[in-house]
């Protein structure tokens, strides 16, 4: 009688079997459950990433993971299968007991294939718009204020609430990209290696001595001169770090081909942050908001209630029209949640309203249309009124 010899074969030898070839399986020693090993699926596009090892899984205990490149994030979501899939390590990584027969003269080998796991499911890999919200929130716990620089003792207790960019990449479900576009978009301030929001009256005051000493130095707001203007604001006992952020914050630099380094205030920036400021005390008259609006903002960008689109709302008060605080930054970005609070501020909104309101959400693979048959109830009763879109 013939006798077989057993010769195991590992996950490359399979690779490059033929059609309608046929391999035997076998438990391996170390078969198991094995729950630190799970299949992951991926879109071609994602593999040089995963294989050159550019890829991360954020998340904190208490969160879902979620899978980053340098620029996108995926939410990692365990899909099961009625099939049986079986996982066979690779030829070298285990060794298999082969326990070979050698009674006889003649024998055949028996090619086996040693299964370590019998798997359930894989991970699939959606892509998702990151999770900031989180961010404005760690950013607030501690913002940049006035007291921090006028005082020349150092409190241990100021460093509490300050985070650094590998505590933020730590804490925060993003990819790098989206997380530095997160920051800019918050207008935070690296300062002594920490990222800070500084606070808005801070700012404020910043803002109101550049156009001051504009004004007094007869400097043009196109071409504003970076060493000029920081080197005033140091004068004045504002910190350099800061007169430089507040250029960032309200201008875009301007491209000379000179080595003089000028920067252009932008007046929509510098108009928002002014009805802001006015709108902090509370609701008021349109008129007499568009009045001290024009007061407040330089002769050269004398503001259009358009600009404040996104930033306020108005309603009817018998005859007259009254305007208070609702800007779009102060949403979250989940869709859900963005819907939830504006529907709680209105029950029913007008498109030209809403708009402002939404544009800016990210959601991939789903346009603003989406959004809306998603979120909300459109009704027109005829072609010529407007649609109204209230919470679905």
């Amino acid at each position: 009688m013939e006798s077989q010899e057993t010769s195991s074969v590992g996950a490359e030898a399979l690779l490059h079997m033929s059609p309608g070839s046929a391999v035997s399986v076998a438990y391996h020693p170390l078969f198991g459950p094995h729950d630190d090993l799970i299949v992951l699926e991926l879109d071609d596009k994602l593999l040089p990433d995963v294989l050159h090892e550019r890829v991360v899984i954020r998340g904190l205990p208490d969160e879902d993971a979620v899978l980053c490149t340098q620029s996108k994030t995926f939410a990692m979501k365990f899909v099961g299968t009625s099939n049986s899939v079986l996982l066979i390590p690779p030829a070298n990584q285990y060794v298999f007991d082969q326990n070979p027969q050698n009674g006889a003269n003649n024998h055949k080998e028996k090619v086996v294939a040693p299964v370590i796991k019998v798997v359930p499911g894989n991970m699939e890999l959606v892509e998702v718009a990151p999770r900031l919200d989180k961010l404005k929130l760690l950013l607030s716990q501690n913002p940049c204020r006035l007291e921090e620089f006028d005082s020349s003792e150092v409190n241990p207790e100021s460093r509490a609430g300050l985070y650094n960019w590998k505590d933020l990449k730590n804490n925060i479900q993003a990819s790098d990209e989206e997380l530095r576009s997160g920051l800019q978009a918050l207008s935070a301030v690296e300062i002594n290696s920490y990222w800070r929001l500084v606070d808005e009256r801070y700012m404020n005051t910043i803002l109101e001595m550049v156009l001051r000493n504009a004004v007094l130095n007869d400097w043009s707001l196109s071409a504003l001169n970076e060493d000029e203007v920081v080197s005033m604001l140091v004068s004045d006992g504002f910190p350099a770090e800061l007169a430089r952020h507040c250029l960032h914050v309200y201008g875009e630099k301007v491209i000379d081909g000179t080595d003089t380094c000028a920067w252009k205030l932008d007046k929509k920036r510098v108009c928002i942050h002014f009805a802001r400021e006015i709108l902090r005390g509370g609701k008021m008259k349109l008129e007499s908001f568009m009045d001290e609006w024009r007061q407040r903002t330089p002769d050269e960008m004398q503001p259009t209630f358009d600009l404040a689109e996104g930033e306020v709302l108005t309603e009817r008060i018998g005859v007259e029209t009254w305007v208070r605080g609702f800007s779009v930054s102060s949403l979250p970005s989940t869709p859900a949640e963005r819907f939830s609070i504006l529907f709680k501020e209105r029950p029913k909104w007008e498109w030209k309203d809403l708009q402002p309101y939404i544009r800016d959400l990210n959601v991939p693979g789903l346009t603003s249309e989406g959004l809306l048959l998603k979120y909300t109830r459109r009704t027109q009763p005829s072609p010529e009124i407007e649609p109204i879109f209230s919470a679905r």
